[in-house]
């Protein structure tokens, strides 16, 4: 990915929160010299050894069959994004821009051969979605239902060996174009406009 100093992450603990907060991946290898691409969601265990990411995709996906262990794949973490108008900017001949914040982690992929392997990426996943529900949803499920369910899945495992981070917020401009911009933001019809505008907020008082 190309990222120039300003939009650099560096700080694991920023990139690892990302990754937690903004977990649906585009994971990518290629099969036969031809990429390949699944859009999962995917967990990370924080590891000083090594972080790791989990996850599941069906077992018709021809693309797991491809996880041997010794290629990598890249995982795709993309969160807030959203089109900048230079209207929003004090400074003139300033033109379109697009900003936005991704993470991309490199690593080797294995397949979870083991029944309670799998189950716990399953168990953990949806524990992690259904926690701020009302009414949490469990697994409850017969075994004998979750069984075929779990039989229709394949359970994966990737070992991180770098991350790159960017998170393109105009730090290459002034503050009052800055501010500019995240008013700009903020006032937005679209959701992911402002989405993007409290993450700068936040991303600049942390």
């Amino acid at each position: 990915m190309y990222i120039p100093p300003s939009f650099k992450v560096d700080d694991i603990s920023v990139i690892r929160r990302f990754i937690h907060t903004h977990g649906f991946a585009s994971v990518i290898n290629t099969v036969d010299g031809i990429p390949y691409a699944s859009h999962l969601p995917v967990l990370l265990n924080e590891n000083e050894n090594g972080d790791v990411l989990r996850g599941h995709m069906a077992r018709s996906n021809e693309q797991w069959k491809h996880f041997d262990g010794s290629r990598e794949v890249l995982c795709i973490f993309l969160g807030p994004h959203a089109y900048i108008s230079p209207s929003w900017y004090k400074t003139e001949g300033a033109v379109p821009t697009w900003n936005y914040t991704a993470v991309h982690a490199y690593g080797i992929p294995m397949i979870e051969f083991e029944e309670t392997a799998v189950r716990q990426i399953l168990n953990e996943t949806t524990e992690k979605y259904e926690s701020p529900m009302k009414e949490p949803w469990r697994m409850s499920l017969p075994e004998e239902r979750l069984r075929a369910l779990q039989n229709a899945i394949v359970g994966f495992s990737i070992r991180v060996t770098r991350f790159e981070a960017k998170f393109k917020l105009g730090q290459n401009r002034s503050s009052e174009d800055q501010n500019g911009m995240i008013n700009g933001l903020m006032g937005s019809q679209y959701a992911g406009d402002r989405e993007l505008a409290k993450f700068i907020e936040n991303y600049r008082n942390a």
